[in-house]
């Protein structure tokens, strides 16, 4: 019977299993979802940490134009698949879904859009 070497170092060996597949999920959420680049201000407790928390979300909202042109490139192949669909092949099914996703992520770049806007302005005083 062979033995396996020892590894050597500390750590243990580890194979890609299930939370490989959570970290890849986690990856697509943050590659498309921006929220946990922002602090949450209504967790503030005083002045002091809302005023921290509105100067973090200032300064990550040069971010924002990076996750509106990925909504814009999913919003183009969903148009793009809903015509194909639609006009070449003649499944209205299969496009009605492309078609109604593209107004989801339409609409999604419109929130991205106006939070950049209210954002990256000058504060009045």
């Amino acid at each position: 019977m062979r033995q396996r070497p020892a590894p050597q170092h500390d750590h243990e060996v580890t194979h890609p299993t299930v939370d490989t597949e959570l970290r890849f999920a986690a990856l697509l959420y943050r590659y498309l979802f921006f929220d946990w680049l922002f602090a949450d201000m209504t967790k503030a407790t005083n002045l002091f940490e809302r005023h921290a928390a509105w100067q973090h979300n200032k300064k990550m909202c040069r971010y924002l134009p990076t996750y509106l042109r990925r909504w814009a490139v999913i919003t183009a192949l969903a148009i793009g698949l809903g015509c194909l669909f639609e006009q070449m092949l003649k499944i209205n099914m299969v496009a009605a879904c492309f078609f109604s996703c593209s107004c989801i992520t339409l609409t999604g770049m419109l929130v991205i859009s106006v939070l950049w806007i209210f954002l990256s302005s000058p504060e009045v005083s």
